[in-house]
């Protein structure tokens, strides 16, 4: 039986590294990608159970980076069934304090990163899978969004603008890609504890995430992990067009 191969953007650390692990566990054969820590994202991949991975580099939000990081992948695996869209940037500009030179840079970066580059290698994801013999039957589309496009980003708008587009995009995109065997989902997490945001939990402020949820405790990359690989499965075919809370009910829509 042939592995069925995927693609994860920013899997070199945090959530795309422990997606990157789930899917390597599920029999998957994964292209880490990274935009420049190649160091950090081969400490994924030699950890990844079972062999072919591979390692893909490049800014998804650079211009024509969209085709290499396909191209790099395909050549690599072979193959990519399964396109996870991870890689994101965070700023925070609060309109009222940012200045309107860093106003400007900050939207047109998030933009660049969190929403023309997970749409452009839609597009070569879309044209691989077309020019394939087997097809596109199969395969999936997985976006990675953010509460924050629902309950809102004060201090950082451009990040919850571009994730309620990448929302969008993906419920537009299963009705077009349906047709072609093409499944289209997203996941929408909460805060997530990372190396990223370690910092912005000293002190009390941990105690004041973990109350968000009534868990009452703090999302592991390991539990957005988990619904990525069970979207990217045969049996969540079904759930075409579905933007997934995974926020442990720390938003309720």
């Amino acid at each position: 039986m042939t592995r069925r191969c995927a693609l994860v953007t920013g899997g070199s650390r945090g959530i795309g590294a422990a997606i990157a692990t789930e899917l390597a566990v599920t029999g998957h054969r994964v292209a880490v990608h990274c935009r420049a820590d190649s160091t950090a994202a081969k400490a994924v991949l030699e950890s990844l159970p079972g062999t072919g991975h591979a390692l893909v580099t490049g800014d998804v939000g650079a211009p024509g980076a969209a085709r290499e990081i396909m191209e790099s992948a395909v050549n690599q695996l072979g193959a990519v069934d399964v396109l996870v869209n991870n890689a994101g940037v965070y700023a925070e500009h609060p309109v009222a304090t940012t200045t309107y030179e860093d106003w400007q840079a900050d939207w047109r970066r998030l933009v660049d990163v969190n929403l023309f580059g997970p749409a452009d290698l839609i597009w070569h994801h879309v044209e691989h899978l077309q020019r394939r013999l087997q097809g596109a039957q199969g395969a999936r589309i997985i976006n990675v969004g953010s509460r924050g496009a629902y309950r809102g980003e004060p201090d950082a708008p451009a990040y919850g603008a571009t994730k309620a587009a990448l929302h969008a995009l993906t419920q537009s995109l299963a009705q077009s890609l349906g047709p072609l065997g093409i499944a289209v989902t997203a996941v929408a997490p909460g805060f997530v504890r990372t190396d990223l945001t370690e910092p912005m939990l000293v002190g009390p402020a941990e105690e004041q995430v973990s109350r968000q949820s009534p868990l009452g405790r703090i999302a592991a990359p390991t539990d957005i992990a988990a619904a990525v690989s069970w979207l990217s499965s045969a049996q969540a075919e079904w759930c075409s067009g579905t933007v997934l809370d995974v926020n442990g009910a720390s938003h309720l829509r």
